[in-house]
């Protein structure tokens, strides 16, 4: 299965161009477990599973686990715990062709990741930084431009056709009453 998708506001066409192969990261690793070389991983798909090879093909993953602190994992090149240790921090990615399509109106969490935001008044708002779900939908959260040195302040909007009325691969589009 894939990262997180969600169905949202109509994105205008958005054309995949160069971004049919970037790397989506699927997962990070957290740290080891046990002796035998499993890590622990930080999970941001729904089925980590479904995938096998990683990185280029430079992980083969084995088999995968529900752990206490994150998801156990057996990968193929890492054969014990020293090996799992210096594995912290590794993201597991595939390109972004290996992810399933999306019916319409959905997207990937990694579509929105660095976009440009504009109200739709035209005024530059900042960047996409994250993307949030409390439990009634995803709620996006924009970084303004850095002032003097200090960095941004942050804001959050709904992702809902009222806040962002439209969004494509070059920008998301907020309306006004919805910028704190």
């Amino acid at each position: 299965m894939p990262p997180p998708k969600t169905t949202a506001p109509q994105p205008a066409d958005r054309a995949p161009g160069d971004t049919a192969d970037a790397p989506v990261t699927l997962a990070v690793v957290i740290g080891a477990h046990g002796v035998a070389g499993e890590v622990r991983l930080k999970v941001f798909s729904t089925d980590l599973g479904a995938y096998k090879i990683f990185n280029d093909g430079a992980l083969t993953l084995k088999s995968t686990r529900h752990g206490s602190n994150g998801t156990i994992a057996r990968i193929a090149e890492v054969t014990d715990r020293n090996a799992a240790e210096a594995m912290r921090g590794t993201e597991l990615t595939v390109p972004r062709s290996a992810l399933p399509p999306l019916a319409e109106g959905e997207y990937y969490h990694t579509d929105l990741l660095g976009l440009p935001v504009v109200s739709t008044e035209g005024e530059p708002l900042g960047t996409v930084v994250a993307i949030d779900d409390f439990g009634a939908g995803d709620v996006i959260e924009v970084e303004r431009p850095a002032v003097d040195g200090n960095s941004g302040k942050r804001f959050m909007v709904p992702m809902t056709a009222d806040a962002v009325p439209d969004w494509n691969g070059e920008r998301m589009l907020v309306d006004p009453a919805w910028i704190v």
